[in-house]
């Protein structure tokens, strides 16, 4: 009888991975009973998925105010251990622009005050499955799981509350549960919420550093799996043909064309300037150096201000925007919810591209991945929206000490040399790109188009 695993999808973060992914199809090669327990708006139904739609998820009103106080005893003991202030740049400002929010950050920044060690950190831990435990939404996840018996749990994403309870109930009825580490930056940052018996990550240097940060975590609880979501650039099926994407794009068949990534306004207040920026450049080499550039924008899937307006008006003749293909579901950046239809439209943005130049974006392996060179901006505007944000304190992040010591991507350090960069880069760009894939191989384990075969493999081993 073919074992019943179960797909949590707390938010729509694990769509791209786990459901718009050729994971779902190896799972039933695999001879896998694949149910998706579905707390997204998506209708998973519709293209032939079985689900079980969440209902009435909601946590304990103090869950999150301890999540919170979690996130940043973590970070002090972080720098208590390493004496390293880069763990600080990690916080998010506690709000009070509201009563709710206000009540919220009181108890948080309480909470942190009597629980600031480690024994406090266990305390809080212990505090958050306490109180899930008592809520309406655990009892219904209890029920849930009586009624489809899984063999496993699989939680798309470690980091939303909503992930707590339905897999505390996993854990009281004794099926094993593991989750994905989600992004390569994530556990630096604390982003840790839930606990289960077994972690999927990236690669080795991702396994190091889950056990440096939650040393609780023991070696053989942890599977080497890569991510699911750089598969899609391995798949020939779905590049287009040049002429036929350039004509849907209104992209000129005369030029080549460099790919802007934008950044979200938390991010980078400033892309917009660092867009004008680029745009003056390439423009700059059509005209002194008889190039033939034109500039993919694609901003930020979950930014939907009009702050780019102004920069794509003034250089429409060289700038074609491609808006991602995501759906606004809300008003929550987690409501932002992506397509399958988006990963395709990437795949063939990077494959239609010479480049990508970007803030400090995981868009360096998205294009390794095609053989292409990536360029980060490092360099702070003259005149910022916000005066404290600074563009140095991003390359400061620990995720960036993995970076191989040759530079695997190449610098823009003030918009005069922009042009002058680039020129380099379409003349000789292959030290830089056998860096960007070396840099690859620590982040990611290899071959990247095998990320979900492996998890299988390793769901496998674990219900076997």
């Amino acid at each position: 009888m073919p074992k019943k695993i179960f797909i949590l999808l707390p938010d729509g973060v694990g769509l791209r991975n786990f459901a718009f992914s050729n994971f779902h199809k190896i799972g039933l090669e695999k001879d896998f009973n694949v149910t998706y327990w579905n707390n997204t708006p998506f209708d998973l139904k519709k293209i032939g998925f079985d689900e079980i739609k969440i209902k009435n998820a909601k946590p304990n009103p103090l869950t999150d105010s301890y999540k919170n106080a979690r996130k940043h005893i973590e970070l002090n003991l972080s720098i208590k251990r390493e004496k390293d202030t880069v763990y600080d740049s990690y916080r998010f400002p506690f709000s009070f622009k509201s009563i709710k929010s206000a009540v919220k950050s009181c108890f948080a920044k309480f909470f942190i005050s009597i629980n600031n060690s480690e024994k406090g950190l266990k305390r809080v831990r212990e505090k958050i499955k306490n109180q899930e435990r008592e809520t309406e939404f655990y009892k219904g996840c209890l029920e849930t799981l009586r009624e489809e018996k899984p063999d496993f749990v699989f939680c798309t994403n470690q980091r939303p509350i909503l992930a707590i309870a339905p897999l505390l109930a996993a854990n009281e009825l004794k099926i094993p549960t593991g989750t994905f580490i989600f992004s390569w930056d994530n556990l630096p940052k604390a982003t840790m919420v839930v606990e289960t018996d077994y972690y999927f990550v990236w690669s080795q240097h991702m396994k190091a550093e889950l056990q440096k940060y939650y040393p609780y975590i023991d070696e053989n609880q942890i599977f080497i799996v890569g991510t699911p979501q750089f598969e899609s650039h391995f798949d020939q099926e779905i590049i287009e043909d040049k002429k036929k994407f350039f004509l849907k794009h209104k992209m000129d068949l005369s030029k080549k064309y460099i790919c802007y990534s934008g950044d979200d306004a938390t991010t980078c207040p400033d892309d917009p300037q660092y867009l004008s920026d680029f745009a003056n450049a390439v423009r700059k080499l059509n005209e002194q150096n008889n190039r033939s550039l034109g500039i993919i924008f694609r901003r930020c899937p979950v930014d939907f201000s009009g702050r780019y307006d102004e920069v794509l008006s003034k250089n429409k003749d060289l700038i074609v925007s491609i808006e991602p293909s995501w759906e606004k579901i809300g008003e929550g950046w987690n409501t932002v919810l992506p397509t399958k239809d988006d990963i395709n439209l990437l795949t063939n943005t990077v494959y239609h591209s010479e480049m990508v130049v970007n803030i400090g974006s995981s868009m360096v392996f998205d294009f390794i991945c095609h053989d292409k060179p990536c360029g980060y901006f490092r360099y702070n505007q003259e005149n910022q929206v916000d005066k404290n944000w600074d563009i140095f304190t991003c390359y400061k992040y620990v995720h960036f000490r993995s970076m191989p010591e040759k530079n695997p991507v190449f610098f823009m350090d003030n918009p005069i040399s922009i042009a002058d960069s680039i020129e380099e880069v379409l003349e000789d760009s292959n030290q830089i790109k056998a860096q960007a894939k070396e840099w690859f191989k620590i982040i990611n384990q290899h071959p990247p188009q095998l990320a979900s075969q492996r998890t299988w493999e390793a769901i496998m081993q674990i219900v076997k």
